[in-house]
């Protein structure tokens, strides 16, 4: 009974924190699909400072309003977007609206996660989680900006050369245009967390830095099938764009992991008690 009776309590932590992250992200999911931002501008100090309120608007919501932003950053200007399907200017806005809010929801899912795995941890596993989380954190961010700035508008620009050189008219399906936007910048951020990956394990004893260095091979190609897996074209040139930065940062988290070992391993030994000292 005493088993059983720690199985449902262990449980019941889990349903709690579940729901509390569920609030925290249907709030910001509700608050993307039925509210807009209208800008305003206030004077400080002889300068304007452009600032923005919350609108109650189903239609013209922040999703469709970063729908809006998605497509001047990303799609070259002569590129025309088609809404084929009926609903497909609903699923955009709720394939947004569940995106961004599981990325500013994502410091609660993580403060949950951690409360409720930290009492389960050893020590040396709580310090390696406090100094990876905002390394971790920083990454998955600067990961996903760059896809989303950078990389995902040069992969339409790249594509849309090869239509253009078929004679065919500049178009895309709104729908494939926000998942393949949307995923392909998130993937990018989560290669950028390859090597906080990579080190964690080596600092826990479960990979030893030269298992990093021996596998390769094995990475290589795990990389090239990542990146043909979360590309949703079939072209090999997103999988290359997507697999190439992942290992490169493979390499550089296995210098890192193999850097700390070297360090551990120079470090001297703690000093031994001596008996009957004192």
């Amino acid at each position: 009974m005493r088993d059983l009776d720690r199985i449902l309590s262990v449980l019941q932590e889990v349903r709690r924190r579940v729901v509390r992250i569920g609030v925290v992200l249907a709030a910001i999911f509700g608050f993307l699909l039925f509210f807009e931002l209208k800008p305003f501008r206030v004077g400080v100090l002889g300068a304007t400072v452009p600032l923005a309120y919350p609108w109650p608007n189903p239609f013209y919501n922040v999703a469709a309003q970063m729908f809006r932003l998605l497509t001047a950053w990303t799609l070259p200007p002569n590129v025309t977007l088609l809404n084929v399907g009926v609903g497909d200017s609903i699923f955009i806005q709720m394939e947004i609206g569940i995106l961004v809010a599981l990325i500013l929801g994502m410091p609660w899912i993580v403060h949950e996660v951690g409360a409720f795995l930290v009492p389960a941890l050893r020590k040396n596993e709580r310090v390696l989680l406090r100094q990876i989380g905002i390394p971790a954190t920083v990454l998955f961010a600067l990961g996903t900006v760059i896809g989303l700035v950078w990389l995902t508008p040069f992969t339409f620009r790249l594509l849309f050369f090869y239509v253009a050189a078929d004679g065919l008219p500049l178009t895309m399906g709104v729908q494939n245009f926000v998942t393949f936007a949307l995923l392909y910048s998130i993937a990018f951020g989560v290669v950028f967390e390859l090597p906080v990956f990579i080190y964690a394990l080596t600092r826990l004893g479960v990979v030893k830095a030269a298992a990093w260095r021996k596998h390769w091979r094995g990475a290589i190609l795990g990389a090239l099938v990542f990146g043909m897996i979360v590309t949703p074209d079939n072209s090999g040139i997103t999988m290359l764009l997507i697999a190439t930065p992942m290992i490169a940062l493979y390499f550089g988290g296995a210098y890192f992991a193999g850097r700390w070992e070297t360090r551990r391993a120079e470090r001297p030994p703690p000093p031994r008690a001596v008996a009957g000292a004192g």
